[in-house]
């Protein structure tokens, strides 16, 4: 199950831990969900293994398993609410505003330095997927290679969401904000 897949699941199961997945919460969001799997990530696994086996386990997952995810939500947002956030929506403007802010930051230092940065990283993701294609990487330098092709690529893509958006994230908020509730004041 590919890791876009798992979201949409835990979207309709758990939308408020779904909400803070790809924010500045998402460790918090992720770390809800391993519990209820018995998942204890080792240290020194990365983003995209963990997130290899929070899929792996959530396409296996139980009817039981499935409940309990439901109630590592409502617990979430017991959590989140202890933190200061209100409902989903606040959690997802949290994501906003932390591209934003980002984004205002570099229209007021103007900086070249993410620019440059991109540029890098987009030349770098195209020669190293071009040298797959040109020659064969030696079998004792694959494992790294591919280690750094993964690394590289992870920055590149986050760059270009900084400067062209996240579709992902638009289409998450549009659904959260179609499945919340009026607010009463």
């Amino acid at each position: 199950m590919a890791w876009n897949d798992v979201v949409k699941v835990v979207a309709s199961l758990a939308p408020t831990v779904a909400s803070a997945i790809g924010g500045p919460l998402a460790g918090m969001a992720v770390t809800a969900l391993e519990s209820v799997f018995g998942i204890i990530p080792a240290p020194e696994e990365t983003v995209e293994q963990r997130q290899g086996t929070l899929a792996s386990a959530i396409a296996g997952a139980t009817p039981e398993q499935l409940q309990a995810v439901r109630k590592a939500d409502q617990d979430f947002q017991v959590k989140m609410a202890e933190l200061g956030f209100k409902n989903q929506e606040a959690i997802a403007a949290l994501r906003i505003e932390d591209v934003q802010g980002a984004r205002a930051l570099l229209t007021a230092t103007r900086s070249w330095v993410p620019a440059a940065l991109t540029v890098v990283l987009t030349f770098g993701v195209f020669m190293m997927i071009g040298t797959l294609f040109l020659t064969e990487v030696p079998q004792a330098n694959r494992e790294v290679f591919y280690t750094l092709l993964g690394a590289v690529s992870t920055a590149w893509i986050t760059s270009t969401h900084f400067w062209f958006g996240d579709t992902l994230s638009s289409g998450e908020k549009t659904q959260i904000i179609a499945k919340s509730s009026p607010v009463q004041e």
